[in-house]
């Protein structure tokens, strides 16, 4: 089987590079300056000159911030890119893996996770546009895997863990939002499960969304006093604080902890706890930083 990775040089991409070689497929990566998927003639050529049986979409547009004065270029990616790859993938027969959001949520106020199944209801230019891209996977009557997932991170590109290390390395003291709840992703743990997925065959058949983050529940907070804990930045005094005292143009999800369950139950993917998985990700972090990689993270 051909499988074509989309934005390849962001936080998921990168770990499904690492995973490429190790699989009995064939994997293309590509980023923006090789495949512009919001031009339907250049996927579609891609896709039949390589005989792309499989997309995994890494690409969108992520910067949740920027989204509100650019709505009508995050609608571009994040919904018409994601239907030209998915009508590339229908006229093949082919399955499309996307990855999706916990801002699809956001307008109600839960208390438990949220399940698959739980009504849409956005916020903000970010969220409409991922669900959008979610709405054009479905009409355009493809096989297809959704992933959403929440609050990504990893040792590549810009994220919360990475700037909170530098932050907490270098500052006395730091205010942290405590009224956001959620629970973090590592890029490598949610790309070694959907390699896992698509290795396995077990797609055949399950068509759907699936929710997946690490195991576990916390805040900004709670994840910057454990990025101090773990990373020996411990000297500098992390204080909580409300999200109104950081005033911003974007209502982010107070609550947005996803139910796991269906994606156990149906591939069999084992979820690590957050606090594990962030270890991980320091550590390498810190290797690199020590000179013990060398791929740009």
């Amino acid at each position: 089987m051909n499988i074509l990775v989309t934005g390849v040089k962001g936080q998921l991409g990168s770990h499904m590079r690492l995973l490429g070689p190790l699989s009995r497929h064939r994997y293309l990566f590509t980023d923006v300056e090789e495949l512009d998927i919001t031009d339907r003639d250049a996927v579609n050529g891609f896709v039949e000159r390589n005989s792309v049986d499989c997309i995994v979409n890494c690409a969108a547009y992520t910067n949740v911030e920027l989204a509100e004065d650019e709505e009508s270029k995050a609608l571009r990616i994040n919904a018409g890119a994601v239907r030209i790859l998915a009508d590339a993938m229908r006229e093949r027969g082919g399955w499309l893996f996307h990855v999706s959001t916990d801002y699809v949520f956001g307008g109600d106020k839960y208390n438990t996770p949220c399940g698959e199944e739980l009504p849409t209801n956005p916020v903000g230019a970010y969220g409409r546009t991922k669900l959008a891209g979610e709405e054009e996977i479905k009409a355009s009557g493809c096989h297809y895997v959704i992933i959403r997932t929440a609050w990504l991170y990893s040792e590549y590109g810009k994220n919360f863990v990475k700037t909170m290390l530098t932050l907490t390395g270098s500052k006395p003291m730091l205010n942290v939002v405590y009224d956001q709840v959620g629970s973090p992703t590592y890029a490598g743990d949610l790309a070694r499960a959907m390699f896992q997925i698509i290795e396995d065959g077990r797609y055949e058949g399950n068509d759907g969304i699936y929710n997946y983050s690490n195991e576990g529940v916390c805040s900004w907070y709670d994840l910057t006093k454990e990025i101090t804990r773990q990373s020996g930045n411990a000297q500098c005094n992390v204080q909580p604080c409300r999200s109104s005292e950081f005033p911003s143009k974007v209502t982010r999800p107070s609550y947005s902890v996803l139910d796991k369950s269906k994606i156990k139950r149906v591939f069999g993917v084992a979820v690590p706890y957050w606090v594990d998985s962030l270890q991980e990700c320091i550590d390498n972090i810190q290797t690199c930083a020590e000179g013990g990689c060398g791929d740009g993270r």
